[in-house]
Parts: C-alpha cells; structure tokens; sequence
C-alpha cells in the first residue's frame, strides 16, 4: 500500500469520525418569542370582543430528536406569557364583594375599555419535523403539541361610564389552562396557532348560562438558536 493511499484512508476516517461526531450532538435547542392576536370562542350569547387583543410568549424548548437523520424530535419548553382580551364581558363584584359578570351593551353603558388579563408560566410539549441538517440553519418546520399553563396573575379592567373597575387575583378563573398548538414555516418566520382544551373560567356565570370561553391565538413565533 502506498504512502498516499495510507494517508487518504486516515483523512477518510477522520472526515467520517468528525460527521458521526456532528451528528451524535445535533439538536435544536431553541429560544422562542411569539406574538398573538387573542380570540374567544364558545362566547355566552351577546358578548363580543373589540379592539386588539394581544398575546407576548417567550421562553426556552430542549430539543430530543428521535430519529437517525434527526429531523423528527420532541420538544420540552419553559415560557412566559401575557395574554389580553378586549371585550364586552364585565366582571365587577357586587356590594357584599361577590364576583359578578355582565354583558355590556353601548347603547346603555358606554365605555372605552373593558379587558382581563392572564400572566402564565407554560410548559409546551411539541412532536417536531424539519428540513434542517447539523449543518443547516435556514429550513421548514411543522411543529405540533400541547401546551400546558398555569395562571401566575390576573386582573381586570373597566373604564366607562360606571367609572373605572379594576379587579386582581380573580377566583373563578382557571388556574390551568391547556390547548392544542401548530407552528409552521421556514427558519425564523413561522405561523403559529393555539387552541384552548378548556375554559378560562371554572365557575362565572352570566343570565343563568355558564361561561364557557376559551382561549383561541394565532399569529407569530420566531425560534432563535
């Protein structure tokens, strides 16, 4: 065998150790930020929303891939969230101190904000696909999983013509609340979709119907490495 032959079987090798070595550490651990437009469904008859109802998410996912070529994994995330709803749906409390619920009509009452707010640590649980390579950055992904969030802080906000209401650490909202998630899309854009399992209230009623709402967001997530 000659000198050469020796040498370009050793460059082979080393070439072939160092792509092995590549793939066994690649994964993708990301940071993700996401903005939203808040939506409710499942409305108790006569409530609507008005203005811009936003949502802020951050936070961090460990990615676990779980196949040889690994670009299908799961993802285990820790995040923050802030999540606003503008609507006709009062809550204020009554002269004993009890909560109580209203639909607000402007021809009656007029008002120039009426919104709550949830402040939650989330947990979301993805299954991910990708295009990427352990050398590639820029590709397409569908990701899709639960999302599991626990309530921090609540709190309310009126301000009308019965003045302005303001109300904190609100009882009847639930202190989980959990829903389906899709994001999908190439490298940092990506559009992404939440749809609440259960409500956001546990026991609010409003004329003798229980209040059912749940959480519905779409917008945008942008993952960073």
């Amino acid at each position: 065998m000659s000198l050469h032959m020796m040498f370009s079987q050793v460059e082979e090798q080393v070439q072939d150790s160092l792509v092995q070595e590549v793939d066994s550490k690649y994964r993708e651990d990301q940071f993700y930020l996401g903005i939203t437009y808040n939506l409710v469904g499942n409305r108790p008859e006569g409530v609507s929303q008005s203005g811009f109802s936003s949502g802020f998410h951050l936070g961090f996912i460990r990615d676990i891939p779980i196949n040889k070529r690994r670009n299908v994994a799961f993802g285990l995330g820790l995040g923050l969230s802030s999540n606003s709803f503008n609507h006709n749906f009062l809550i204020t409390k009554d002269a004993s101190g009890n909560l109580d619920y209203l639909v607000l009509d402007k021809s009656d009452i007029n008002y120039s904000k009426n919104k709550f707010t949830t402040y939650m640590v989330e947990m979301p649980l993805q299954l991910r696909w990708r295009t990427s390579t352990a050398e590639e950055y820029k590709f397409w992904r569908i990701y899709t999983g639960i999302n599991v969030g626990y309530v921090l802080y609540n709190s309310s906000k009126f301000r009308g013509d019965l003045g302005t209401i303001k109300n904190s650490k609100i009882d009847s909202f639930n202190d989980f609340q959990y829903g389906l998630t899709m994001s999908a899309g190439y490298n940092t854009w990506n559009i992404f979709v939440y749809y609440g399992l259960n409500p956001i209230f546990n026991n609010a009623r409003v004329n003798n119907e229980s209040v059912d709402m749940n959480a519905v967001k779409v917008g945008l997530i942008f993952y960073i490495l």
